[in-house]
């Protein structure tokens, strides 16, 4: 289940209010056996984050699905930053679970939001560092909301209490950030300068209406490691001419294009009039929502 965008916080007592998290959405199944850990497109997590997989194994429950976020923080802020540099250093990562779908056989997705929270409380041990429960509060969205960007969160996601669990994107979820960020395509790049190592900016898009549309380019937020990762699969993605519809209005004489198959996160302070995003900052690559599923997020009132 997703949520759509909202630049409205509200209070209402027919909703519960979660913390945002910047990470990667997960679902762990259990059917007697070993635990499955699935992205959101259905990839295969398990061999990523084992220490997850393991915590849930030591459960008494052995058969569940249950649904949440695999975050990292970066002091008190969750970090997708750091939580996509994993593979390159330690770095200690947990499962906030906020929901359960089967339960002992019983498929409880048509069950209200509070009922499956109870569920899911009484079911699992959060005795293990590696699991956390996903808190909330009821009803008071604005101060919860004024709170959280206090904190430097996210943001919030506001849940209607009595909904019950759909496999799309749903009203019933919607998500309010702090912070501007987003999924977006990357076709091409820029030509390094100076002591800068492998490209300068990515040239990024969305799609709309099937063509991918130029959103900008973003230079900032990679490390040495990171320049040469993602440098080598940009080389091996080369192609000859520009994936976007509106390539003319893309003024970089050193631009070289790729195949727009790689998806960055990136977080940004706005969007310009102009369709631009302004102060962006890469944040890494995701590999769990397809490019072709990227589109611009607008909110909804």
């Amino acid at each position: 289940m997703k949520a759509v965008l909202t630049d409205a916080p509200f209070s209402d007592d027919g909703w519960i209010f979660e913390r945002k998290l910047d990470g990667v959405r997960c679902v762990a199944i259990r059917d007697g056996g070993p635990v499955t850990l699935l992205s959101r497109n259905d990839l295969p997590l398990g061999g990523r984050y084992p220490e997850i997989a393991e915590a849930l194994e030591r459960q008494p429950q052995r058969r569940f699905a249950a649904d949440g976020e695999i975050v990292a923080f970066d002091g008190a802020q969750t970090s997708f930053a750091r939580l996509a540099g994993r593979g390159r250093t330690a770095v200690p990562v947990f499962f906030y679970i906020f929901d359960v779908l089967w339960l002992d056989g019983h498929d409880v997705r048509r069950l209200p939001l509070r009922a499956r929270k109870r569920l899911l409380r009484d079911a699992l041990r959060f005795d293990d560092r590696a699991l956390r429960f996903s808190a909330h509060r009821n009803g008071d969205g604005e101060a919860y909301f004024a709170e959280a960007c206090r904190k430097g969160w996210e943001g919030l996601v506001a849940k209607r209490a009595d909904s019950t669990y759909t496999d799309r994107r749903s009203r019933d979820w919607l998500k309010l950030k702090c912070e501007q960020g987003q999924e977006l395509v990357i076709g091409g790049y820029t030509a390094p300068k100076g002591s800068r190592t492998d490209f300068g900016a990515l040239l990024l898009g969305h799609y709309d209406d099937g063509a991918l549309r130029y959103a900008g380019k973003v230079g900032t937020g990679f490390d040495a490691a990171t320049l040469a990762a993602l440098g080598a699969r940009l080389r091996a993605l080369h192609r000859d001419d520009p994936p976007f519809a509106d390539a003319g209005a893309i003024r970089e004489s050193t631009a070289r294009w790729v195949a727009p198959e790689l998806v960055a996160q990136v977080a940004f302070t706005e969007w310009t009039r102009a369709g631009r995003l302004r102060h962006p900052r890469f944040l890494g690559l995701r590999d769990d929502k397809p490019a072709r599923e990227v589109v611009r997020e607008r909110p909804r009132t």
